[in-house]
């Protein structure tokens, strides 16, 4: 097959940000390759670099030098005009930053990954047994939960931490809303964080936002004993472009794992089917937490 059959027309969504556009383009720069049989070693030799950086390239995980992608598609035989244009213009626009690019120094570069990823999502299903999930948190409750690990943070700096949190919320509510479905342990409800009166804030406005349409929140009781995620949280993010993979989040005290091969998404997606069966109904789960709102 020739090289210039495997230039793939890509689509990416509107508004989803430099993040998928970077995966995207890594997705297609992975399929030239490998129908060139091409190693990543001698790719990134083409473009003096290493083979670990071909696969960050590839990844979506770094930002494409637009040589790079020029020498990259000749190597890989692509020597149509349009078909190298459209990539380096690709290359171009996923080099732009993102609305997350002013809060640059308060973020790690492994969670500025994910917020591209949140951002270009069509669907998250999360869940969670320490905290509400930062899709779902008042800002009070923000406030509390992130001066845990930044409690020495001046005010002004505390603030912008609170907004970028907030802002990151308007996915729920904006154009093309992302479907959110969250299990919650009853644990993360159970847990007091910042007083009682900002937890009673919290349960409200969890009762608030489950209303919308496209959210979906699940208690998982404690007497339902041991479930499926006993491992601990985590996320499955999916997107509505078909050359996406599912991306599987968890998140360390100081780093985070993206896993994207199909039977790690799969495993991670059967395990959220079944905490799904286990918990609570939405419906069940609703008034949960109207009961849990008149003690709090």
């Amino acid at each position: 097959m020739e090289a210039a059959e495997n230039v793939r027309p890509l689509s990416p969504a509107k508004g989803g940000g430099p993040t998928v556009l970077r995966i995207l383009l890594g997705a297609q720069l992975r399929r030239l390759r490998t129908a060139k049989g091409i190693s990543r070693e001698d790719a990134g030799y083409a473009i003096r670099a290493s083979h670990a950086k071909i696969s960050r390239l590839e990844l979506g995980q770094v930002s494409f030098k637009e040589r790079d992608v020029a020498d990259l598609l000749t190597l890989y035989g692509v020597i149509d005009p349009d078909d190298r244009a459209r990539l380096i213009e690709l290359a171009r626009q996923a080099n732009q930053p993102g609305w997350w690019h002013k809060y640059s120094d308060l973020l790690p570069g492994w969670f500025e990954v994910y917020i591209g990823l949140e951002g270009a999502a069509s669907i998250i299903r999360t869940y969670e047994n320490q905290f509400v999930p930062g899709l779902l948190q008042s800002p009070d409750y923000a406030r509390a939960v992130i001066s845990l690990a930044h409690d020495r943070a001046p005010a002004g700096e505390m603030e912008r931490r609170v907004a970028l949190r907030t802002t990151r919320q308007q996915r729920l509510t904006g154009e093309r809303p992302v479907s959110l479905w969250a299990v919650l342990d009853e644990a993360v409800l159970r847990r007091t964080i910042g007083g009682a009166q900002v937890m009673r804030a919290q349960v409200e406005h969890l009762i608030e936002v489950s209303e919308l349409p496209n959210v979906t929140v699940q208690v998982m009781p404690f007497d339902r004993g041991g479930h499926a995620a006993a491992g601990g949280p985590f996320s499955i993010l999916r997107f509505p472009e078909p050359e996406l993979p599912d991306v599987v989040y968890m998140e360390q005290l100081s780093s985070a794992l993206y896993l994207d091969k199909l039977a790690e998404s799969e495993h991670y997606t059967k395990v959220m089917d079944r905490l799904s069966v286990q918990a609570d109904t939405p419906a069940e789960s609703r008034r949960f937490l109207e009961r849990l709102r008149k003690i709090v």
